[in-house]
């Protein structure tokens, strides 16, 4: 299946459209640990001007806010944009384009995106049109999911049904590539920032079993989601059995500890 940007869209936009009510409750808790590691690559300090690109809920701008920036958070889905405001009142959040941002040149003295770049059907654009709302010698920081290799909780439900399901079910469009740390710092040179680079960041998610694993990934994400859904009901069973049995080494009291991982990546607007 060839690259189709405006197939992905709206493969991603109607996914994040039916997650928005249940990500806090699902989904968010996998994200949470890597909010404070990612303020910190961009350098967050108070009476910054901060926009949060494909912010959902508004989990880190408010964080930044908590930092003494004024925030503001920008997402496509207008469920995603109606959460955020109205969690998070005092947050201006406006629906929009992360490829066609609309804000001036040099607005900013910080942007940041939380696992929302791979979402994006060309990422090179929203990073080119992240750099453009940039002040000069401004950061920006971003973080994907690290590749299954590194992530063990994808790793366990992709094993999972390649062994009882069909990975190939879902039929999304493919997305791009952007899940390695060489590919995010290649995707930050391709846009002209400097100082490009990235790491994996490492945490974990606390869930009890494989059905909870299953049902937030099922709640509040779109691929995963849409893998997850297209299996046929009858090997849904076999898929949380394998996990449950593959997972039990990550046991630690009354849950489970899975291991989950991200890249991280950071880099700079020169000063022309």
């Amino acid at each position: 299946m060839s690259f189709q940007p405006e197939a992905v869209r709206a493969f991603e936009h109607a996914g994040w459209q039916r997650a928005a009510s249940s990500y806090g409750n699902s989904f968010a808790h996998a994200t949470a640990p890597f909010v404070a590691p990612l303020l910190e690559a961009a350098g967050i300090s108070p009476g910054q001007q901060i926009l949060d690109v494909a912010c959902g809920p508004g989990y880190l701008a408010a964080a930044a806010a908590g930092r003494g920036a004024t925030a503001h958070g920008l997402d496509f889905s207008a469920e995603m944009v109606g959460i955020a405001r109205s969690i998070h009142p005092d947050i201006v959040v406006t629906e929009g384009d992360a490829e066609n941002l609309p804000y001036p040149d040099g607005t900013f003295h910080a942007v940041v995106s939380s696992f929302g770049i791979h979402h994006v059907p060309r990422p090179e654009l929203a990073l080119a049109e992240s750099k453009r709302v940039l002040k000069p010698g401004a950061r920006i920081a971003f973080t994907v999911w690290a590749t299954p290799e590194e992530n063990i909780a994808w790793s366990l439900v992709f094993d999972a049904i390649a062994r009882h399901g069909n990975r190939s079910a879902a039929q999304a469009p493919p997305p791009g590539a952007l899940n390695r740390i060489d590919e995010c710092v290649r995707a930050l040179e391709a846009a002209d920032f400097a100082d490009g680079s990235a790491e994996i960041v490492r945490a974990e998610w606390f869930l009890p079993d494989a059905h909870a694993l299953i049902a937030a990934l099922s709640a509040g994400t779109v691929r995963m989601a849409a893998l997850i859904g297209a299996q046929e009901p009858s090997a849904l069973a076999a898929i949380a059995s394998d996990i449950d049995g593959q997972a039990e080494r990550f046991r630690r009291d009354q849950n489970l500890a899975i291991p989950i991982a991200a890249v991280l990546a950071r880099g700079r607007k020169t000063v022309d």
